[in-house]
């Protein structure tokens, strides 16, 4: 719990103060005077002004939020001296360029916190399949479990390499959600010619972006060996005699031959709501054993699986994944550009009806995240955090009045006709804006609540 909260408050912190140091030194750069620069809202609980500056910096109670503060005549009089450095007399090009370096910041830092994981290098399963889930696409396309994705590509781009199963699982899910054809150049085990697997995803309803998304393409994780690890002492595995290293050979009359098959069939061994009891065949340390097993029946989601209280699966093979400096830092700029397009077109199809609004994750599900990411080490929070700031980042610049993007839209309109937005549109506007925004803020929260505690 700790950990999470202190996860969730550095994450946000950090965010946020680079997105409003983005507007803080783009406005200094234009000669734009900054009156505050915040980090959180409420009770200041830090407060300094360095020699020379005319910014104070404030570290508030409350770290939802930040703000910069320029001098502005819109908001107080402004001495006659000073009027050159007031942001709403600056030319329209500076008052768009100070707008946008926020959202824009984020993005950059997205970029770096990406390259700096490409630099250093992380361990990830191997690109081999486990078996896929019956009836699922991946099945219907060919695959059997065991083969190795050397190469894939979306619809007709050209085949690219891939170094991981996070590679493949990220390909897919962008494949899912945009309805197009991922096409796999895969290997068997058995080392036979290299064949391409066409994934038709337009098959899938892929409204929610959640695990099931990936029970339908049935592409669940990557090989591993049909093993149990760690049996709890008061489960069905403990009362039918398993232990821990026994391989699965045989469940009742099919024979299994890896982790994922071996999971699916426990979740199988149900009839209705009711355990269904079957004979597991098992090699242990070299001894084969025939035990029947009766599974505990558990509701999940809107169907009764089998579960047999063990760890299921041994590891994946795991390879390590790194790029040099240019190389790094190029690919993290393109998964930055991958996650915003992403984003934006779930955003859009959440708007038409075509993705559900479970998609919106508030506060509470950002800190769980948080937690869970920085206890994986490092790398995964930095992972965590590049994701958080390119959604901040996307979302910020969304044609909202009360946001970044509502305030370029503004200045759009003053572009292109010569003249500003009348106070009176401006109010409405930002009334709606608002609306619009408690309304965003009200489905996060009510998902959160449902994912976390229903």
């Amino acid at each position: 719990m700790l950990l999470t909260i202190v996860a969730f408050i550095v994450a946000l912190g950090l965010l946020i103060a680079v997105h409003e140091y983005g507007h803080y030194r783009v406005a200094v750069a234009c000669g734009v005077k900054v009156l505050r620069f915040s980090v959180g809202f409420g009770k200041p609980l830090l407060r300094w002004q360095p020699k020379g500056s005319p910014t104070e910096f404030v570290l508030g109670a409350f770290p939802l939020g930040g703000y910069v503060r320029m001098l502005d005549e819109r908001e107080a009089p402004v001495a006659p001296e000073e009027r050159h450095l007031a942001f709403n007399t600056q030319p329209l090009r500076s008052r768009a360029s100070i707008v946008a370096a926020g959202p824009l910041a984020n993005l950059l830092l997205a970029v770096l916190l990406y390259s700096i994981v490409n630099w250093n290098g992380v361990q990830e399963p191997k690109a081999v399949l486990a078996s896929p889930v019956a009836g699922s696409v991946a099945q219907s396309a060919g695959l059997r479990g065991g083969e190795l994705v050397s190469q894939a590509a979306l619809g007709s781009d050209d085949m690219e390499p891939v170094r991981s199963f996070e590679d493949l699982r990220w390909l897919l899910t962008r494949g899912a959600l945009e309805g197009v054809t991922v096409r796999l150049d895969v290997q068997p085990q058995s080392g036979a010619v290299h064949r391409e697997i066409l994934l038709d995803m337009s098959e899938i309803d892929s409204r929610e972006a959640d695990a099931q998304l990936f029970r339908k393409i049935g592409i669940l994780g990557p090989w591993t060996r049909p093993v149990l690890g760690e049996v709890m002492p008061d489960g069905a595995a403990a009362r039918a005699g398993l232990q821990q290293g026994d391989v699965v050979l045989r469940i009742g009359s099919s024979d299994v031959v890896d982790g994922q098959q071996l999971r699916e069939l426990i979740r199988q061994s149900v009839r209705g709501s009711e355990p269904l009891e079957q004979p597991w065949r098992i090699d242990r340390s070299g001894r084969v054993l025939t035990l029947d097993v009766l599974p505990e029946a558990k509701a999940e989601a809107e169907a009764t699986v089998g579960r047999i209280g063990a760890y299921v699966g041994a590891a994946p093979e795991f390879v390590t994944v790194d790029y040099g400096v240019f190389e790094g830092a190029w690919a993290g700029v393109v998964k930055t550009w991958d996650v915003s397009v992403l984003t934006l077109r779930m955003m859009g199809r959440m708007l038409i009806g075509e993705a559900s609004l479970k998609n919106l994750s508030g506060p509470l599900t950002i800190a769980d995240y948080a937690g869970r990411s920085a206890s994986l080490g490092l790398t995964q929070y930095l992972v965590f955090l590049a994701l958080i700031s390119v959604s901040l980042g996307v979302l910020n610049l969304l044609p909202l009045p009360v946001l970044d993007g509502g305030h370029l839209m503004y200045y759009l309109w003053e572009g292109l006709t010569g003249k500003g937005v009348s106070d009176a549109w401006m109010e409405r506007l930002q009334r709606g804006g608002v609306a619009v925004l408690l309304l965003m803020m009200s489905i996060a929260l009510f998902n959160d609540v449902t994912r976390l505690f229903g």
